[in-house]
């Protein structure tokens, strides 16, 4: 994955020009005709910047040419400002057939009526679709989209600086992690882990690794959950990884970029997405042999922690000419061939558990796809993307609770703030 999918997904809309959409080969007769209207159709894809590799896009295409007669259009867009941009194109009458959309959003729009409703398609080829990763794909009830492909958090280590604290395996248990990290700490001169005080989405998988979640249903409302008992523990445990790491409480992992922090050789471990250990090989080229990785661990061996699982799924659009088409081509794109060639290619947890052999080799990839199963998301209403604008009230109660206050103290503390973010009208 090249980009930096996590914070990519929850960017704010940002108003764009919006080019010429699909319908753009004259053969629209403005109705779907099915199978026999197929032949020399060209199809629109709307994927994003670094999703569909070359070779991917390639075979796919020939595969839906040969079984449709039809052609398939790639549009590559970028990640900044396409909330706005994807809206804009929902709501015309010719919009891209297939889109990519951030597995988080998919609510946002299916809630407007852009999306099509695609329980048929599920039935035919959803069945064994990871529970985790799909249910991103359903609003209200209904598949308004199809899971494509994810990524999670794991513990990216340095070798190096383990073998010194006579630390021999990885951890299979949070308390085992734990007592690593006090080993690092007191037989190294180094810092056990670096987590800053705002590294949300790392707290939001602990939430959901306790059986919670960030919202709750209050009447026809939803309302802050962060006064949980549930969320207050999974709060706790934070706080008990921050106890470790001298990282500032009132920070976020990108101010300044862990990766870049960890390079430096001085840091037992970070938690975060598997191409960061990139960015830290590229800004110090001697620390690539010395790194690893493992699957974040759980309170038993058995289960793994709790994570964000971010990601993105392929919507049609409900005002596309070309649904059965479209159909067609997430029967192809989604099959496992190609969703198990996307995996080995990208590095990206794919939509099946079964297809998570193509993943071997890739020691982050690795890492990451046990936890899958045990993932999940932010909250998928339409009403939470405000609650993570800037100043982010999750990271204000993190920060409250590092400095000393009570978890259901810093709860109260912010509450107000995330309900009356919840109440707009989106």
């Amino acid at each position: 994955m090249k980009r930096k999918l996590a914070a990519a997904i929850v960017i704010a809309g940002m108003m764009v020009s919006v080019s010429a959409c699909g319908g753009d080969d004259g053969k629209d007769s403005g109705k779907d005709a099915g199978p026999a209207s197929w032949k020399g159709q060209t199809l629109t894809v709307w994927t994003m910047d670094g999703s569909a590799p070359p070779q991917w896009t390639k075979d796919v295409q020939a595969a839906f040419a040969k079984k449709t007669g039809a052609k398939v259009k790639f549009e590559i867009q970028k990640w900044d400002g396409i909330q706005q941009k994807i809206t804009t194109a929902l709501s015309e009458s010719t919009p891209p057939d297939v889109i990519e959309v951030g597995n988080t959003q998919t609510p946002a729009y299916a809630v407007t009526g852009g999306l099509a409703e695609l329980g048929d398609l599920k039935q035919e080829i959803g069945a064994d679709w990871t529970q985790s990763v799909s249910q991103s794909s359903v609003y209200d009830g209904k598949q308004y989209a199809a899971p494509w492909y994810f990524a999670n958090r794991v513990v990216i280590y340095n070798k190096k600086i383990w073998a010194k604290a006579g630390i021999k395996d990885t951890p299979k248990t949070r308390d085992e992690f734990f007592k690593d990290l006090q080993a690092i700490g007191k037989k190294t001169d180094a810092e056990p882990i670096y987590l800053p005080g705002q590294n949300w989405y790392f707290f939001d998988g602990l939430t959901i690794g306790q059986g919670a979640d960030l919202v709750k249903k209050d009447g026809d409302k939803y309302v802050s959950n962060l006064g949980d008992p549930k969320v207050s523990a999974a709060m706790e445990i934070y706080k008990k990884y921050a106890s470790f790491s001298e990282a500032p409480k009132d920070k976020d992992e990108a101010t300044p970029q862990q990766a870049t922090v960890f390079a430096k050789g001085k840091t037992g471990a970070i938690i975060g997405m598997g191409w960061e250990a990139g960015t830290a090989i590229q800004a110090n080229k001697a620390i690539e042999k010395d790194l690893g990785y493992f699957t974040i661990p759980g309170e038993t061996a058995d289960k793994p922690e709790g994570v964000f699982l971010g990601g993105s799924n392929l919507a049609v659009a409900q005002n596309s000419k070309k649904q059965s088409l479209a159909k067609e081509f997430l029967k192809i794109a989604l099959s496992d061939q190609f969703e198990g060639q996307l995996a080995k290619l990208n590095g990206v947890i794919p939509n099946k558990e079964s297809l998570e052999s193509n993943l071997k080799g890739n020691g982050a990839a690795e890492a990451a796809a046990p936890g899958a199963a045990a993932g999940g998301t932010t909250p998928l209403i339409p009403e939470w993307a405000a609650v993570e604008n800037t100043p982010n009230p999750i990271k204000s109660y993190m920060t409250a609770v590092l400095n000393g206050k009570s978890p259901a103290d810093a709860a109260k503390q912010v509450e107000g703030e995330i309900n009356k973010r919840l109440a707009q009208k989106n």
